[in-house]
């Protein structure tokens, strides 16, 4: 099975995008974070007519997650358990979807981005990693992935200059240390191994031809999960704005290949 998740900065804006990568890299399972619509206002005809399933959650011009599934899309989850809420009064946001596909629970997740360490925003992507976490132990005797943007940069060599990001958000001791809970818990992130380059590159001053940029999206499975991982890799081509039509998203995909 060939797993792959993806941050498509608007899935309508790139859906042309989205079917050819499948097509290129023969995707069984697509986890795709920051649809930025609701359902109905995607444009799926192409991804059915290509034998897809799809899961999608989406309030609106904002966030969203969704599966894409050819191997089964069965027990859909929207949300987690005790999924915490942002705002006033607070609304549980489209960043968590989960379903079985081929034996396997995989979870479409945007974890908060936290804006700046003194921001209400940041104490809420702590709050909510620590309630995912909570949640995922209750899943770990089963092939689960926990797949997509984690906006976290566990290690120095995950940011270009670490230096320009000590007073940002994404390295700070506290997000490394939510990350590292999950791996702590008994999870294991299974792509740097294969593949460890970054997965972002803002749009801003060209930060993609100079690489530089971010290792933040993530693939953390369950023991038995884990153990069927043969391979992984970035598609930093589908970044690269000179190779393929189109204006590409600031995330590559990474795609996590397991054995039968």
């Amino acid at each position: 099975m060939r797993i792959a998740t993806w941050n498509v900065n608007s899935l309508r804006t790139r859906i042309d995008r989205v079917e050819a990568f499948l097509d290129r890299h023969d995707i069984d399972v697509l986890a795709v974070q920051e649809t930025k619509a609701r359902e109905e206002q995607l444009p799926l005809m192409g991804l059915q007519a290509r034998g897809y399933e799809i899961a999608a959650h989406g309030l609106n011009q904002w966030n969203g997650v969704a599966l894409i599934s050819r191997v089964g899309l069965d027990d859909v989850a929207v949300g987690f358990p005790d999924q915490p809420g942002w705002g006033d009064p607070a609304e549980v946001e489209a960043r968590a979807i989960g379903a079985t596909c081929g034996g396997v629970r995989v979870w479409s997740l945007y974890i908060p981005n936290g804006r700046k360490p003194d921001d209400p925003h940041y104490a809420y992507k702590l709050d909510w990693l620590a309630r995912l976490r909570t949640a995922a132990q209750a899943w770990l005797d089963v092939p689960t992935a926990l797949v997509g943007d984690w906006n976290i940069c566990p290690t120095d060599e995950d940011v270009f200059d670490v230096a320009q990001f000590k007073s940002s958000t994404h390295v700070t001791p506290a997000e490394r240390a939510a990350f590292q809970a999950f791996l702590d818990g008994g999870w294991a992130e299974v792509t740097r191994e294969h593949a460890p380059s970054y997965t972002y590159w803002d749009y801003y001053r060209q930060r993609f031809e100079r690489d530089r940029g971010l290792k933040i999206d993530f693939v953390l499975g369950s023991a038995s999960f884990a153990e069927r991982v043969t391979g992984a890799f970035i598609d930093k081509e589908e970044r690269d704005p000179s190779v393929f039509a189109g204006a590409p998203s600031d995330h590559a995909p990474v795609v996590v290949d397991l054995a039968d």
